[in-house]
Formats: structure tokens, C-alpha cells, sequence
């Protein structure tokens, strides 16, 4: 049997699978999040192993963890409302500068030494606040910015890529950087990474959009929104599942020092390397999302790819052999990234255009708001019977929800376009 190689053919799908960035505006703002994510990445893993160093609590880790993510809690549904009233670049750029400011203040405490733990909590909290604000309007504002809906579902999906390239190489260079020269370095690296990201915000040009005008109340508005998701069944469908998902699995990621340490007795290159392979594994799903012609299969994709997370997660929580849990945690990555990346895709596509910041502000609230509740009840819950068995069993409840899922996945296929 003869194979021949057809390099013109190659060219077409790669060029098919990046068509997203013939987007001037899309093609700036993709390079800018390239080094900005890649810092981002950096100091999560510095901040975790930090505040374990510091600590040697679980709980403290997971408390951490809900201190930076609650503020999404409560004020996201709120941002949300006005991601449909202002002007969505404006309040990025804030954001995003924000989150600099917080960075470069725990490379200051560190690099004083004067760090503590009650420190960590505040400008957890304050970066918080600003990725509360940040998720809705960033969402809302793709097809903006995009600026043709043939492209969205690519550049949903190319911007999935872009985060989980850097959540595999991040963590990697993270723990090198962590073991070598300290945790305040990658707090400073992560600072000056925003000003790219920043620079290609006030950069891209975006035409002028007009909004309804709003003379309700934020709380009417609010309320319309949840109505909306609510009596929308397919929205409702898959936004529950996300919430199950988010809640009980997604704080997973804060217990990987107490994994690393802990059960694999590593140290922070171990932490690099198994967040590096949840990277790998999201990476890997972003590019074959990038790779779709038709958003017809996405119900499946979202079904299939919870169900992948929920029965990895479980096997990784048990696993105490450092080659299998990085392979795990490949598959682990997959089904997150796939099942967040195609309920992103699917909402945008069937929203209505005026709803669009209040939904996806729910979107970003099933994973931004409610794994911090997750991580405090597991971290709590995990003292007393262990950290594999709490895991196990939330990752196995993960899945039990996808086959749930699996019963609604014809009414969710009624509303998505050929």
C-alpha cells in the first residue's frame, strides 16, 4: 500500500482550522492573550504551592481558592447586565489592568519579604473581583470583536487553545521557576504579561454598536435574564449541567498541590507537570473544536466530553502511580475544556443578541462562582475522609449528572442551526 502526502491539503486544514484569525481585530487580541495567559498560568501554580508552603492546609488552600473566585458569585449575574449596557473593550482594558496591579503587589510582598497568608486572601479577593467583571464582558464582546457569526464557533475555539497551550506550558515553566528562584518571580512575570494584553485591547477597532436603550432597574434586568435561561429549556439544560460540573468537579484544581506533595510525593516540578498534562489534554480538545465544519454535533460533544471529565477525575482522585495520574489528568483536561468550549459555542449561537452579556454571564458563573463553593466544601470534607475518596466521589457524581444530561440531549439538538 502506497501513501502519499498531499501538502497543499495539509496547508487548507490548517488554514481552515486558524480561519478565525482573518479577524484583524480577533488576530490582535489573540496574540496579546498569548503572553498574557502564559502568565496567568505562572502564578496560579506559584500561588498554590505558596500558600500550601506557607500552610500545610488543605483547607486553607481550597479557602484561598474561594476567596479569589466567590467575588464571581455574587457580582458576575450583575455584570453580566451591564456587558448589554456599556462598552465592553473600555471595561476589559480595566479589568485586565486591574489584575496587573494585584500581580505586581504579591511580587512586592514577596520580594520584601512581608508575604502572609491574610495578604494573599485580600488580593485573591480584589483579582477577583476584576475576573468577575472580566469573564461576561470578554464573552459577550467575541462576537464584537469577531465581527461575522461564521467565524464565532472558531474563534471560540481557537481561544480555547490559546488557554489550555498555556495551561500546559505555563505550570511546566512555573514549578522550574518555583523550585529555582521563588514564587515572587512568577508573581512579577505575571504583571508585566498584562500589559500585552492591554496594549491589544486599546488597539483593535470595533464598530460602534447600538444598544437598546435601558430604563429598567439592574435588578428587572437581572431577572429577565434568569427568566430567560430558565424557561429557555435547551440553556437550561446545559447550564445545569455546567453548574453540576463546575461545582463538584472543577475545584480539582486547587487540591493539585495536596496531589503533588501529598499522594506523589513530588515537589513543584511534579505540580508543573500534572497541571502541565491537564493543559495537554485541554489543548488537545480545543484544537479538534477548532477542527469542526458544523455545530450540529455540539450537544454530543457536551455530553460526551462531561461524561470523559467526570469518569478521569474519579480514576486520578485513586490513582497513586505519578505516569497514570499524568495520563488521567490528559483526559481529565480533554473533557473540561471540550464541554466548556462547546457550551460557549452553543449558547452564543441560539442566545438572543440583546440577553447576550446576562447569559454568559451565567455561563462564566458555573465556573467561575461555584467551583470556590466546591473547593471549601471538599477541602472541608477532605480532612476527615481524605482527599482520593472526596475527589472519587465528586468526579463520579460529575459523571452520573452527564448520564442524566443524556435524556435532554434531543431537546438541546431541536434549537441548534444545520
Amino acid at each position: 500500500m502506497t501513501f502519499h502526502l498531499n501538502p497543499a491539503s495539509y496547508l487548507s486544514k490548517i488554514k481552515f482550522a486558524f480561519r478565525a484569525l482573518k479577524s484583524p481585530n480577533f488576530r490582535i487580541f489573540f496574540y496579546g492573550q498569548a503572553v498574557s495567559l502564559m502568565g496567568t498560568f505562572i502564578q496560579g501554580l506559584a500561588l498554590g504551592w505558596l500558600v500550601y508552603r506557607l500552610t500545610n492546609s488543605p483547607f486553607l488552600l481550597g479557602a484561598v481558592s474561594f476567596a479569589g473566585q466567590i467575588p464571581s458569585l455574587v457580582l458576575m449575574p450583575f455584570a453580566g447586565v451591564y456587558a448589554d449596557r456599556l462598552n465592553r473593550r473600555k471595561v476589559l482594558v480595566i479589568t485586565q489592568g486591574i489584575s496587573m496591579i494585584v500581580a505586581l503587589t504579591l511580587a512586592t510582598l514577596y520580594f520584601t519579604h512581608t508575604i502572609q497568608v491574610w495578604q494573599i486572601f485580600v488580593t485573591s479577593i480584589l483579582n477577583g473581583i476584576a475576573i468577575a467583571f472580566d469573564a461576561p464582558f470578554r464573552h459577550s464582546f467575541m462576537l464584537e470583536m469577531v465581527g461575522d457569526k461564521d467565524l464565532l464557533q472558531n474563534a471560540i475555539a481557537l481561544n480555547s487553545t490559546l488557554v489550555n497551550s498555556a495551561r500546559f506550558i505555563g505550570p511546566a515553566i512555573g514549578g522550574v521557576l518555583v523550585a529555582w528562584i521563588g514564587e515572587g518571580f512568577c508573581f512579577l512575570v505575571n504583571g508585566i504579561s498584562f500589559m500585552a494584553v492591554i496594549a491589544s485591547l486599546l488597539h483593535i477597532r470595533v464598530a460602534q454598536v447600538e444598544r437598546k436603550p435601558h430604563n429598567s432597574s439592574i435588578f428587572k434586568e437581572l431577572k429577565e435574564g434568569l427568566s430567560y435561561s430558565y424557561n429557555f429549556l435547551p440553556i437550561r439544560y446545559v447550564l445545569s449541567l455546567l453548574v453540576v460540573v463546575g461545582f463538584l468537579g472543577f475545584p480539582f484544581q486547587t487540591f493539585m498541590p495536596v496531589f503533588a506533595r501529598d499522594i506523589l510525593h513530588g515537589n513543584s516540578q511534579m505540580l508543573g507537570l500534572l497541571t502541565g498534562a491537564v493543559g495537554a489534554g485541554a489543548l488537545t480538545g480545543a484544537i479538534l473544536l477548532a477542527s469542526l465544519k458544523s455545530i450540529k454535533v455540539i450537544p454530543n460533544i457536551i455530553l460526551y466530553s462531561s461524561l470523559t471529565f467526570g469518569t478521569s477525575l474519579a480514576a486520578f482522585s485513586l490513582s497513586s502511580y505519578a505516569t497514570l495520574s499524568v495520563g488521567l489528568l490528559f483526559f481529565t483536561g480533554f473533557g473540561m475544556i471540550v464541554q466548556l468550549a462547546a457550551t460557549n459555542t452553543l449558547l452564543q449561537y441560539i442566545v438572543d443578541d440583546d440577553k447576550r452579556g446576562r447569559i454568559l454571564s451565567l455561563y462564566s458563573l458555573s465556573f467561575n462562582g461555584f467551583p470556590p463553593l466546591g473547593s471549601l466544601l471538599l477541602g472541608a470534607i477532605s480532612p476527615s475522609v481524605g482527599i482520593q475518596p472526596t475527589m472519587a466521589v465528586a468526579g463520579g457524581l460529575c459523571a452520573i449528572s452527564a448520564l442524566l444530561f443524556s435524556r435532554r440531549v434531543p431537546v438541546v439538538k431541536s434549537v441548534v442551526p444545520d
